[in-house]
């Protein structure tokens, strides 16, 4: 089990790194095709991981989890079959700013439960203060994509070498 948490952990720090580039891509209006593939991937596996542990009962990790899949299920299909066409460059936005979001909240929390300085923090209120910060940054970080990813400027590599 210790193995398989580690491999679970990784795959969401890796997601979490490759999302924050994700996120730099739309701001800076740039695909990133490779970290997106990355973050996606492994942010879909860090999510079904977290069903194969022990469960006992439904938590709100699990609730997560299934939103979380839903979000990325939502931005595969914008990002890929649909290509980002009109309103699915929002969607694809919208969805992957989500899954993202949910993934850092998830180590948010995980970190206030694990280490052992943030966890004498939580009881000050200090986690949901963070938590509620957190998800303003993302909010604007939503909005602020929205406007500056377009994708249509910026050909794809395949498509701009049959376009040449």
């Amino acid at each position: 089990m210790v193995a398989f948490t580690l491999l679970h952990v990784a795959l969401s720090l890796i997601g979490i790194g490759a999302g924050f580039a994700v996120l730099w891509g739309f701001l800076t209006a740039k695909r990133l095709n490779a970290a997106t593939a990355i973050f996606l991937t492994t942010t879909v596996l860090t999510s079904v991981t977290g069903f194969l542990f022990p469960i006992e009962r439904f938590t709100p990790g699990h609730a997560v989890g299934i939103l979380s899949l839903l979000a990325l299920g939502v931005a595969v299909v914008a990002r890929y079959p649909m290509r980002m066409a009109g309103r699915w460059r929002t969607i694809y936005v919208v969805a992957a700013v989500i899954s993202q979001y949910f993934n850092f909240a998830v180590l948010v929390i995980q970190s206030f439960q694990k280490a052992p300085v943030l966890r004498a923090l939580a009881p000050t209120h200090v986690e949901l203060v963070t938590q509620l910060i957190a998800l303003a940054i993302f909010i604007v970080l939503a909005a602020v994509s929205i406007i500056r990813f377009r994708p249509e400027s910026v050909p794809e590599p395949e498509m701009a070498a049959v376009q040449s």
